[in-house]
């Protein structure tokens, strides 16, 4: 045997070896995902039903990959708490400092990454559809941003700052807050205006529109070019979800 010969031989043996690795690997199941109270919905749209303003790919490994981890990672950490595990997601994130020590954390990221991400899928929608991007058509909450910010587009142009200004990972809000006051604001990672304790006072209250500035909502076709994703991401949101959030919030605050 020649030396290329046995160069050829290992070549061709380490490439069917490689080959075989990968098949075995493909055939082996996925580990299941840690069962428990919390599931993940399918989107309300097709992925690539948001196009050309957010692509396919994004929406698969936004929802499929990123949403599905924070319903994992919530449902591990409360493996073991079967009493709250009958809570529903908003009285867990809204009372996380009553919880125990030891989960606070986890149900701050992942149910905070749940709870955000359910509200940001439902907070869009198909591209020329009724109530989708410019402006919203209900009069109340027309009526209710022009107090609050001037007009819609100046609340727009709020919005946007909140957004591009949130240094790092986070979320940009419009919420209604206690005294009946819509306000725009922002919190880090995956915290929200509802966590009581843990986003000062001042920006706490029912969110009505979220906006996620993370990375990996906008990186694969935007790059570093968050302002460009804010601007592009109007278009599709959807101002039904919203006018329906602000009815609801307003009439469940005359309730107090």
């Amino acid at each position: 045997m020649t030396p290329h010969s046995t160069r050829r031989d290992f070549i061709a043996l380490s490439a069917t070896a490689a080959l075989a690795a990968a098949v075995s690997a493909q055939a082996q199941p996925a580990p299941a995902a840690p069962t428990g109270p919390f599931t993940l919905a399918p989107l309300p749209y097709a992925k690539d039903a948001l196009l050309p303003h957010i692509d396919a790919l994004t929406m698969d490994i936004h929802h499929s990959k990123h949403h599905q981890a924070y319903v994992n990672g919530l449902n591990t950490a409360l493996k073991s708490e079967t009493a709250l595990q009958k809570k529903s997601l908003e009285e867990l994130i809204g009372g996380i400092l009553f919880l125990p020590e030891g989960i606070q954390t986890p149900v701050r990221n992942h149910g905070g990454g749940h709870w955000n991400h359910t509200i940001f899928w439902e907070s869009m929608g198909v591209t020329d559809t009724p109530g989708i991007g410019g402006a919203p058509a209900d009069e109340k909450l027309t009526a209710a941003l022009t107090k609050a910010f001037a007009s819609v587009d100046e609340f727009k142009k709020k919005f946007n700052e909140a957004a591009t200004k949130r240094f790092g990972s986070g979320w940009a809000w419009l919420i209604l807050k206690e005294d009946g006051t819509l306000a725009v604001v922002s919190t880090p990672n995956q915290d929200n205006p509802l966590m009581q304790g843990i986003v000062p006072n001042t920006d706490r209250g029912t969110p009505l529109l979220g906006l996620d500035v993370w990375e990996h909502a906008y990186y694969l076709n935007y790059q570093n070019r968050r302002p460009d994703y804010i601007t592009a991401w109007w278009n599709v949101v959807n101002w039904n979800t919203v006018a329906k959030r602000f009815a609801a919030a307003t009439a469940a605050l005359k309730k107090k």
